[in-house]
């Protein structure tokens, strides 16, 4: 049967390797690192493939830039990684032939989107990156369910690994997948509905507590006949949502959709009102999860043995809107029983600054491979490994 073989299995020494990781570090609006994470999280990885003296190649995208953008430049993150990295010379290399020039152990080509062919797979851009190495190692779990050259093309050419990182996620994940204590609950926030329809039908095979939040929750009560004021709605789904609900006829799923919620004029209103789902105001607007709502997913976490969550309940920017996703995470921080895995940058932003974080069992670098992986079992960047 076929599998990944991660670092830390076999020897890798005096080589060079095309590491690819997920450097997409949240940014601030001037364009500065708000959270290196995503940078801390590679750093075992890094370290274990330069004790054994090998030269590294780093491969990362940062943002969505169409094209060279210098606001997008890694720079910031070649700067970063200096002060976690003191004793190793790091340079950035602007194209491939420049990469081919430099001999210090650690060379960051720059972001991998400023090439035409990352996004659009090219057999030809995949064996010039291949050509740069011996080996090539995936750390970049984030960016495992994107099908992108510097995905899933190296390991087409030459030796393909898992780093640690990788390791790390994919373990977790699977005791989720494959070996999860009941009960099982989902929380899972987002907007649309057409994006993750795939997911919920997923989840509904195998959690017992489905938590439906966020932008998410207002498709399924349009669906459902309530009026939801100037909510935010997918109403191009909100049959896709009523055929999801029809489906689930047996007890198992139990599906919460919020019975209050919490509502304003806009996204700024600092005069939050509580509502029932059927008393919503047509001129305001839905942007967080009500107190009786709050209650009944606070005594599904309790008791809870497994918790996935994936998309902040409301605005949780605006301190008025904050209070249902700061006591979903309470919540999960306070069950010592259950597993829990958090993902989606949402997510960890709404999460970033708090107390207890020690508690949660698994923080996933990648929301979107998180769920993808929960859904289909696999992801194009892992099968690329596999051999």
């Amino acid at each position: 049967m076929k599998q990944i073989t991660y670092i830390d299995e076999v020897e890798i020494k005096n080589k060079i390797v095309l590491l690819r990781v997920d450097f997409n570090v949240s940014l601030n609006q001037n364009y500065t690192i708000a959270d290196d994470a995503r940078i801390q999280q590679s750093l075992p990885t890094i370290k274990h493939l330069l004790k054994n003296n090998n030269q590294l190649i780093i491969l990362s995208h940062l943002g969505r830039p169409k094209g060279v953008d210098e606001k997008f430049s890694l720079k910031i993150v070649v700067k970063r990684l200096k002060q976690y990295l003191p004793s190793y010379p790091i340079v950035l290399a602007k194209t491939l032939e420049e990469v081919k020039t430099k001999k210090e152990p650690i060379i960051v080509l720059e972001n991998i989107r400023f090439f035409p062919k990352e996004k659009d797979y090219s057999t030809i851009f995949a064996k010039k990156l291949s050509s740069l190495a011996d080996v090539y190692v995936n750390d970049a779990f984030g960016v495992c369910h994107r099908s992108d050259t510097s995905i899933i093309g190296p390991p087409k050419f030459i030796p393909g690994y898992g780093g640690l990182l990788l390791k790390k996620e994919l373990h977790m994940l699977d005791c989720i997948v494959k070996k999860p204590k009941k009960p099982i609950a989902a929380i899972i926030g987002g907007v649309k509905v057409s994006t993750k329809i795939g997911l919920l039908e997923r989840l509904a095979k195998l959690v017992d507590y489905l938590i439906i939040g966020g932008g998410l929750a207002n498709t399924f009560l349009s669906a459902q006949g309530y009026k939801i004021g100037k909510s935010y709605c997918d109403y191009e789904t909100t049959q896709v949502a009523n055929h999801f609900l029809a489906k689930q006829t047996s007890k198992k799923p139990y599906i919460l959709l919020p019975k209050d919620v919490v509502v304003g004029e806009n996204k700024e209103s600092k005069q939050p009102e509580i509502v029932k789902i059927e008393d919503i105001p047509f001129n305001k607007s839905i942007f967080d999860i009500g107190p009786e709502t709050t209650a009944e997913i606070g005594h599904i976490l309790a008791q809870a043995k497994t918790i996935i969550w994936n998309g902040p309940v409301g605005y949780f920017e605006n301190p008025s809107f904050r209070r249902g996703t700061d006591f979903i995470y309470y919540s999960i921080a306070h069950n010592n029983e259950a597993i829990s895995i958090l993902g989606g940058g949402d997510t960890l932003a709404a999460i970033s600054k708090k107390e207890y974080l020690n508690k949660i069992t698994h923080i996933s670098t990648g929301g979107g491979a998180m769920l993808e992986l929960i859904e289909k079992g696999t992801l194009p960047g892992i099968e690329a490994l596999k051999r």
